[in-house]
C-alpha cells in the first residue's frame, strides 16, 4: 500500500509538471503575440490561478468532471485522479507562463532578426534558436517549481486520492500514531533531495558559474543538504571548483 501511494505521488507530480510546461510555454507565446485577444486570454488566466488557492482550484476541477474514470485509449485514471493532476498542471502553468516568458525575453532580440533574415519561420526560430538558449535560464526555476510539485501534490488528498499523505492520514485515524506523519515527511524530504542532485546535474550541462567555475555533482549534492534543497545559482555557491572559498558579496 506504501508503494502504491509514493508512486501516485511522484507520477502524479511528473505529470501535472509536464502539463504545467505546455500550458505555461502556450500562455507564454500568447503573451508575447501581436494580437490583443491573445494576451488578454493569457493574463487571465495567470490572473485566476495565481490569484486563487490551489485547494479551491482542486475542489472545482473535481466538482465539474463527471463519471468515476476518465479514459485514455487503452489506460484510465480514477476521476479524482485526472482531478488532482489537471488542477494540478493548470495551476503551475500560470507559474510556468512567467518562468517561460522571462527565459525568452533574456535572448537577445537579434537572435529573432537573425533568423529571419535567413528566411526561417518563427516557429523554426522559437525551436532551433530561442527556447534552446532560454533553456538556460528557465531550467533552475523550473527545477525548483517541479520540488514544490511534489510537496503540493500532497494536497490531491482532499478529494480522495490515494497518495503519500492519505497513507499517514489513513494510519493515524486508525491508530492515532502520529509517526506515519514523520514518515511521510521524511520520504518527501528523500524525493526532493534525489531531484534536487538530478536538478543540479542538469544545470551543471547547461550553465556556468559568473566566476567560470564550473561546480562538480560532488558540490552540488552537499548543497542539498547544506542548502536546503539545492543551490538556485550557480554564483552563490562559496567554493570554486578546486575547492577554494571564494566568498560572498
Amino acid at each position: 500500500m506504501f508503494v502504491r501511494a509514493l508512486w501516485a505521488t511522484v507520477y502524479i507530480s511528473i505529470v501535472a509538471q509536464v502539463l504545467g510546461i505546455i500550458l505555461g510555454l502556450v500562455a507564454a507565446l500568447m503573451r508575447m503575440s501581436n494580437f490583443g485577444p491573445l494576451r488578454f486570454l493569457s493574463g487571465a488566466y495567470v490572473l485566476v490561478f495565481r490569484g486563487t488557492p490551489v485547494l479551491v482550484q482542486i475542489m472545482f476541477i473535481w466538482l465539474i468532471i463527471p463519471g468515476r474514470t476518465v479514459g485514455f485509449g487503452a489506460f484510465t485514471l480514477k476521476q479524482e485522479v485526472f482531478a488532482g493532476i489537471l488542477a494540478l498542471g493548470v495551476n503551475e502553468g500560470a507559474y510556468m507562463r512567467e518562468i517561460i516568458r522571462a527565459g525568452i525575453d533574456s535572448i537577445d532580440k537579434g537572435q529573432m532578426e537573425a533568423g529571419k533574415s535567413l528566411g526561417m519561420r518563427y516557429g523554426a526560430i522559437m525551436r532551433r534558436i530561442v527556447l534552446p538558449q532560454a533553456a538556460r535560464v528557465i531550467v533552475p526555476p523550473l527545477g525548483n517549481e517541479f520540488n514544490n510539485m511534489m510537496k503540493t501534490s500532497s494536497l490531491v488528498y482532499i478529494i480522495g486520492v490515494y497518495e503519500l499523505f492519505s497513507d499517514a492520514e489513513q494510519v493515524f485515524s486508525s491508530t492515532g500514531n502520529v509517526a506515519p506523519f514523520i514518515a511521510v515527511a521524511f520520504w518527501y524530504l528523500v524525493l526532493t533531495s534525489i531531484w534536487s542532485i538530478v536538478q543540479a546535474s542538469i544545470e551543471r550541462r547547461l550553465a556556468v558559474s559568473e566566476h567560470g567555475d564550473e561546480l562538480s555533482l560532488r558540490e552540488r549534492a552537499f548543497a542539498v543538504w547544506t542548502e536546503g534543497g539545492g543551490v538556485s545559482r550557480l554564483g552563490d555557491w562559496p567554493f570554486s571548483a578546486g575547492g577554494r572559498w571564494r566568498g560572498r558579496s
